[in-house]
């Protein structure tokens, strides 16, 4: 049974993972690249919704999995794993439930990234919270990719 649900688990890890990437380093720049930056924008910004859902889903799932392969850690790689989940779910609802809604306010002020001057304190702002989103996002990869490497590392029964 603890073998299922380490595959279960490794799958919700690898899925983390690759949405990350496939999303951040596929998707997003394949949009930026074939559109015009407003409307990219507005692709991207429809995207986002659906894509902090599915992160935020699979960091609780593998926070609800990780309670039941309790027995097939150490004691510090389960803290370590657990911390990180736990990390995960945070930053996640933090993202999905208050940082996508500011930027999506300021975004709504902007009619045009296109026209908008480079030192109108809206840019100034969005750039603010796109740096804090985009780091974030990072930190989750990282975040996912540890794990995945740490349950790599574990025993099979």
């Amino acid at each position: 049974m603890n073998n299922i649900r380490h595959v279960c688990y490794n799958l919700v890890l690898s899925l983390w993972v690759g949405g990350i990437s496939v999303f951040t380093f596929l998707v997003t720049p394949a949009i930026f690249s074939s559109f015009e930056r407003d409307m990219a924008g507005k692709i991207v910004g429809k995207l986002f919704s659906g894509y902090f859902a599915y992160n935020l889903a699979l960091s609780i799932l593998a926070l609800i999995l990780l309670l039941f392969l309790r027995p097939l850690f150490s004691k510090f790689s389960y803290k370590l794993s657990m911390g990180l989940v736990i990390s995960a779910v945070i930053i996640n609802l933090f993202v999905a439930f208050w940082l996508h809604p500011e930027i999506r306010k300021v975004k709504q002020d902007i009619h045009s990234f296109e026209t908008l001057a480079d030192d109108s304190p809206l840019r100034e702002i969005f750039s603010r919270f796109h740096a804090v989103s985009a780091s974030l996002n990072l930190l989750l990869l990282a975040d996912g990719i540890t794990l995945l490497i740490i349950s790599s590392g574990l025993k099979r029964e």
